[in-house]
């Protein structure tokens, strides 16, 4: 113990530090509008790939097609897959936010990058191209980064545990203000 150069206590402090820098939100309406359309647009592309809703091939398929079509090795598949339904959950409930957002950002950029890029910048509005380009996914990753940055807003589970933890910290952790 003694060549430690931090103690328990120094160690849990610093948890708490990162979780409450992880949640730290404000009770911003607008925030909260976005975060929980984003969450509903990728619950519901992650739930085609989980459960087979909304016309999916569920889960063994969609790993079928990652795997075997696109080549994706199984655990980056499966992370795809995870960010996807839930991020968006966690999204929905604004239940640790950033994370969430990160994991849909890091899915638009292997979109982009290994599907939607060939095809230019434009969507398919015509029918014409044969695939999406990638302007919808730039919507996505820069909606994603804003809650990065900025937290789940009002009315999220973060928001509830932050507001707790300052409460708190005033009391029980006063070497972390």
């Amino acid at each position: 113990m003694c060549c430690l150069p931090w103690s328990g206590s120094e160690i849990a402090t610093e948890e708490i530090f990162v979780i409450r820098k992880l949640i730290a939100t404000n009770n911003d309406t607008a925030t909260t509008i976005l975060r929980l359309v984003l969450g509903v647009i990728f619950f519901a592309h992650g739930a085609q790939k989980v459960l087979g809703w909304f016309g999916g091939y569920g889960f063994t398929g969609t790993m079928g097609f990652f795997t075997g079509v696109l080549h994706i090795p199984a655990v980056f598949a499966f992370l795809a897959i995870a960010a996807e339904f839930l991020g968006g959950l966690g999204l929905i409930f604004g239940l640790i936010t950033r994370v969430a957002a990160f994991g849909v950002f890091c899915n638009m950029i292997v979109a982009v990058v290994m599907v939607h890029s060939q095809f230019g910048f434009w969507m398919n509005w015509t029918g014409t191209q044969k695939g999406e380009g990638y302007e919808y996914h730039l919507l996505l990753l820069a909606a994603s980064a804003f809650l990065m940055i900025r937290g789940a807003g009002a009315a999220s589970v973060d928001r509830r545990l932050s507001s707790s933890l300052s409460h708190d910290r005033s009391t029980a952790w006063p070497e972390a203000a």
